[in-house]
């Protein structure tokens, strides 16, 4: 009997040894408060940095999750399927990383009608795309983070590094309203300086090459927006533009260590951080209807050396606190 006793609370031991295993284990399982379903829009440096950041939340406390990511060429029709697994799939929350990823988190919840909240991060007008009634009350079962991409700062630094420019190049893509709202701000700083905005709608990837191709022969410089299409597709930017002997201006220091000269950059991951503390209120009892959206926009300024010398670009004694990286080999 004895002997019965002792492997009986050997088993306990080891089932209780393997549960807290899993509770800390992001990915699947956890028997943690509540279990969460991440979208990612698609796979590029900045979307990649704010889920990490979501992750890096969640696993302080706990909670388990399951993620899915947009394929490129694809992301829009892969988000609105993944988005209806999870509304339905007895999931607790929904955090949805980018603009399109959050809209088809949102439609897939009201056209399910579980009533699940749905967290959204890095979208950067959310009451334009329709997510929130407004920012201080979303009044809708959702919230999140806006990463207002710092434009003034921007445009600030391209004069600081090219104070001669005239026209100022920018790509965008016409269906994501984050590139619409972001270019409507960009020409009211522009103006007033004398800086002739430049625009090249794309709908989807595939334009890319030529629009590139196109506007380089037409401008002083490029500026990227936080645009899904154009950050994904950096590289066919830079081929243009290195050929063409103009800079490129990336939105955050990822960007710039593929090869941009510079960026007034916010921290994605510590924006991913943040939108995983408001799920975990959320998840607490926070009602995310009345829960306020909380606007990221601290940004620091980094500058690709590598880039500036190739362009002959010299660095001007007012950016001496500048963070400097050099080209990524990969």
């Amino acid at each position: 009997m004895k002997k019965i006793i002792s492997a009986l609370l050997s088993a306990v031991l080891l089932v209780s040894l393997f549960a807290g295993c899993s509770a800390q284990s992001g990915g699947s399982g956890g028997e943690s408060a509540g279990k969460v379903a991440i979208l990612q829009y698609m796979t590029h440096s900045s979307l990649d940095n704010c889920t990490q950041g979501v992750k890096n939340a969640l696993d302080a406390a706990g909670i388990a999750y399951d993620v899915q990511t947009g394929s490129s060429g694809s992301a829009d029709a892969d988000c609105q399927s993944y988005a209806a697994q999870m509304a339905s799939g007895g999931y607790d929350m929904i955090i949805a990383v980018a603009t399109p990823a959050a809209i088809a988190a949102y439609s897939a919840v009201q056209s399910a009608g579980t009533g699940i909240p749905v967290v959204f991060c890095a979208v950067s007008d959310p009451v334009a795309a329709g997510l929130v009634q407004s920012m201080d009350a979303p009044g809708n079962n959702c919230t999140g983070t806006a990463d207002s991409f710092d434009i003034a700062g921007q445009v600030q630094l391209i004069t600081q590094l090219q104070p001669e420019i005239k026209n100022l190049g920018v790509i965008y893509t016409t269906s994501e309203s984050n590139s619409l709202s972001q270019l409507e701000r960009l020409k009211e700083q522009c103006a007033p300086l004398g800086i002739n905005v430049v625009e090249r709608g794309i709908t989807d990837a595939s334009e890319l090459t030529s629009a590139a191709a196109s506007i380089v022969t037409q401008v002083d410089a490029l500026t990227n927006l936080t645009d899904n299409n154009v950050v994904e597709n950096m590289g066919i930017v830079l081929e243009q533009a290195n050929s063409a002997g103009i800079p490129v201006y990336g939105s955050e220091i990822e960007q710039v260590k593929k090869g941009c000269l510079a960026a007034a950059s916010i921290d994605y991951v510590a924006l991913g951080e943040q939108t995983g503390k408001i799920a975990l209120d959320i998840l607490g009892g926070s009602p995310a209807a009345s829960y306020p959206v909380v606007t990221v926009q601290q940004s620091f300024k980094v500058l690709n050396t590598d880039a500036a010398s190739s362009l002959g670009i010299a660095v001007p004694d007012s950016l001496s606190d500048v963070q400097k990286v050099t080209t990524s080999a990969e």
